[in-house]
């Protein structure tokens, strides 16, 4: 076959969770498929190495002025010039004419789900107006619909109900370089690297409402001035302005100091940050699958994580899971991690074995079959 993926923003430095899942696929299937003919279409970035051609991969370069017009424009005429057996849209929208099938990964479906929020950047809200627009139209074109875990295939069934029985789930990975690391010179020296202080606890923010930024805070003033808790939290890559606004609303000026912004750290560097860190917090509201769980178990980081959508689907019976809505029960199970050792040590074992269940490796083995269905 001739097998096209869409991977328009895998070059791009600053990778998210949908970048960083069609990478690590498409590498994957260079490991185990020989056969199939694969042509990746990319946009050029600075981080243009993570990805090298094959003798069965080529990787094509589109240049386009924007995302809609690079998807809508550019990305079917390439298509239609390599004379395609199908194309697999890996990021949620796929051009609407295609000289193919089309296979789609819709990894949630948030963006239908009531109204934006106020929080939300210019890019987010124009993102958003975009999937509303696209996804209604090329679900109703897909041969076959991925999605990332069986809650998100249950939510996602329930609005196309029509096409139930076309949406597969296929979970996520973790990178293998997330792993517990022993060069302790290593780690002291990303320590230093980013200030970070010798205890501490690792969250995940940004100004997505979804990632819960507000209550982890309340939360953190909580077990400062309610469990007399002076720890520190560590933040890498969340938007000054907005930590600033939180900042005031929630009155933290005085706290203000024990809260460290790192900025944005590499996917390749995150395992140091997993690995110094006490506890790794991830409370969010919504999550289609939860991929940072994963890494912080494969780093043996203790989780703490929300008792809603899919993330009890991922961390089974190896986290402490809190109501993501109640300031309260996040402090209190905060607390309850920071104080046990042991219950920090039974979380870290039992997450190295939950996170063996999931791989890059498995992913890609059944994108593989999903394609070859189309073939038959």
């Amino acid at each position: 076959m001739r097998i096209g993926i869409e991977a328009q923003r895998i070059f791009r430095p600053k990778k998210h969770g949908m970048d960083i899942v069609a990478l690590e696929t498409i590498k994957h299937l260079q490991q185990i498929d020989r056969s199939n003919q694969y042509f990746v279409f990319v946009k050029d970035d600075v981080d243009n190495k993570v990805l090298e051609p094959t003798d069965n991969f080529e990787i094509i370069n589109i240049k386009s002025p924007s995302y809609l017009l690079w998807e809508q424009w550019e990305l079917p005429k390439k298509v239609k010039s390599v004379k395609l057996d199908m194309l697999h849209c890996t990021s949620n929208t796929a051009p609407l004419k295609l000289s193919c099938p089309l296979v789609l990964t819709l990894h949630d479906i948030i963006f239908l789900e009531g109204q934006a929020s106020n929080t939300a950047t210019r890019y987010q809200q124009l993102g958003r107006i975009y999937r509303r627009w696209n996804v209604p139209q090329t679900v109703a074109k897909a041969k076959k619909i991925i999605t990332v875990s069986d809650y998100e295939n249950q939510v996602i069934a329930a609005y196309f109900r029509e096409r139930a029985q076309d949406i597969i789930t296929v979970h996520n990975g973790a990178g293998a370089h997330f792993k517990k690391i022993d060069d302790l010179a290593a780690l002291e020296q990303f320590r230093t690297k980013y200030n970070l202080p010798k205890s501490f606890t690792f969250f995940i923010g940004n100004t997505d409402p979804k990632k819960n930024v507000r209550n982890v805070l309340a939360a953190f003033k909580l077990l400062h001035y309610q469990y007399n808790q002076q720890i520190y939290l560590v933040m890498p890559d969340l938007n000054e302005t907005y930590f600033a606004s939180l900042i005031k609303e929630l009155g933290l000026e005085e706290l203000k100091k024990f809260i460290v912004l790192t900025g944005y750290i590499a996917n390749k560097d995150l395992p140091m940050l997993y690995n110094l860190a006490d506890v790794f917090l991830y409370p969010s509201l919504r999550e289609s699958f939860g991929i940072p769980i994963l890494e912080a178990m494969n780093c043996g980081t203790p989780v703490l994580t929300s008792n809603t959508s899919s993330m009890p689907e991922v961390a089974g019976d190896a986290a402490l899971f809190v109501n993501p809505k109640d300031e309260n029960d996040i402090a209190q199970k905060w607390n309850s991690l920071l104080i046990d050792k042991s219950l920090r040590d039974e979380l870290s074992q039992k997450g190295i074995q939950q996170s063996a269940k999931f791989s890059w490796l498995l992913t890609a083995e059944k994108v593989k079959s999903i394609y070859e269905t189309l073939e038959l």
